[in-house]
């Protein structure tokens, strides 16, 4: 039966079900609607901008209601527009409380439409429960308001960048909203007026605080290293990987830092030689996934690409979705929990904790190191805010 939630917060549901509204329940008998929302967990439903590979509402809107949904768009602009200038915060605020009845009615039976429509002409995608899980953290992330202090810039505030960055703080989104279909590797981006968490330089995180007691960030080390090295058929050192490279690919005494340089420098120069390629088998993996003119990943993720660009999609796409896999299962175990996933950047992943449930910790990381291509080495660190992280021993 279809339906459309009338906002995503927990505190604003809202249905749309055969030309009625419900607030506060909702009904029996929902299975197919346009988005996931958090208070639709639990429930059988089908997500249509799921199987459309979340592309927008008037992308995919059928030819025989064009005209209709540009008068309705242009309303919701309006109202927007509206809001805006009167400085109204939809995420402090019910979108169904701010405008008529009538508009809802109106804009919910044409979203059942559209749903319909791609529904029944769009094939289910392979991925699609690997995207409806990555869906319900980014919701859940989404959801949940920074606990931001800027008093901690204070002492870097004699340069004009970390003035520029306040500015942007003070002034900005304290709500994360990523875009789980931001890059063709598969890694998220963030949306346009979300908190620019990705781009935050290192030296101004220290104004995001926990809202619980901590923050526990899990890290891979070198992941995408360890990726090539898992899809080249060798088992996963226990240890740290340059130290390793050194024992094994150099096979002479140096620096761990030099060993990392030179690596990574091979890593993402498809035409240099390096020793590595014993190890490693480069060029095996390459023909393995490459067909001359896309890759494909263990994951199913296809992407066009040409022979210089083909191995690095296939390690940086790989790890992308190996990672944001683990993060759906973290997300899983710490459900019904205070302690939650608090945001994530690139590969690493950032707990806020609760004090009384620090006994966990262990298990998060087993579930995070637990991957697919085997056991990951983990880095942990924890600190009381996310610019004072140190190194944490589990």
């Amino acid at each position: 039966m279809y339906f459309q939630a009338l906002d995503s917060k927990d505190e604003c549901i809202g249905i749309y079900l055969n030309g009625e509204l419900y607030y506060g329940n909702i009904p029996e008998g929902i299975t197919k609607t346009w988005a996931y929302s958090p208070y639709l967990s639990g429930r059988e439903v089908e997500y249509a901008n799921l199987y459309c590979m979340g592309r927008d509402l008037e992308d995919v809107v059928p030819s025989a209601y064009a005209d209709r949904w540009e008068t309705i768009q242009d309303k919701l602009k309006a109202y927007f527009r509206s809001f805006g200038e009167a400085k109204v915060d939809l995420n402090e605020n019910c979108f169904f409380e701010l405008v008529p009845e009538r508009f809802l009615l109106e804009f919910c039976e044409i979203k059942n439409k559209i749903t319909e429509s791609v529904l029944e002409n769009y094939e289910k995608p392979e991925n699609y429960e690997f995207m409806l899980g990555l869906t319900k953290v980014v919701e859940n992330i989404k959801r949940r308001k920074l606990n931001i202090d800027v008093s901690n810039m204070k002492t870097r505030l004699f340069e004009f960048k970390a003035r520029q960055w306040k500015d942007k703080i003070v002034h900005g989104s304290p709500y994360i909203s990523y875009d789980v279909y931001g890059t063709k590797t598969g890694r998220m981006t963030t949306k346009k007026n979300s908190f620019p968490i990705l781009t935050l330089p290192k030296e101004y995180r220290s104004v995001i605080n926990p809202t619980n007691d901590w923050f526990v960030e899990l890290d891979f080390n070198a992941a995408e290293l360890r990726t090539l090295l898992s899809l080249a058929g060798r088992e996963q050192p226990e240890g740290d990987i340059h130290n390793w490279n050194i024992e094994n690919v150099f096979k002479e005494a140096m620096s761990r830092e030099k060993a990392k340089k030179s690596i990574f420098a091979w890593l993402y120069n498809p035409n240099m030689k390096h020793p590595a390629e014993k190890v490693y088998n480069r060029t095996s993996v390459l023909n393995k996934h490459w067909d001359g003119s896309k890759i494909e990943t263990i994951y199913g993720r296809e992407i066009e690409a040409d022979r210089h660009h083909a191995l690095n999609y296939v390690i940086q796409s790989t790890t992308s979705d190996l990672f944001l896999r683990r993060m759906i299962e973290v997300n899983e175990l710490l459900k019904n929990k205070e302690s939650h996933i608090a945001f994530c950047i690139h590969d690493s992943l950032v707990i806020d904790l609760k004090d009384e449930e620090k006994d966990i910790i262990p298990e998060i990381k087993k579930v995070f190191s637990d991957t697919e291509l085997g056991k990951f080495k983990v880095n942990l660190s924890a600190g009381k805010n996310y610019g004072e992280m140190k190194e944490l021993k589990v």
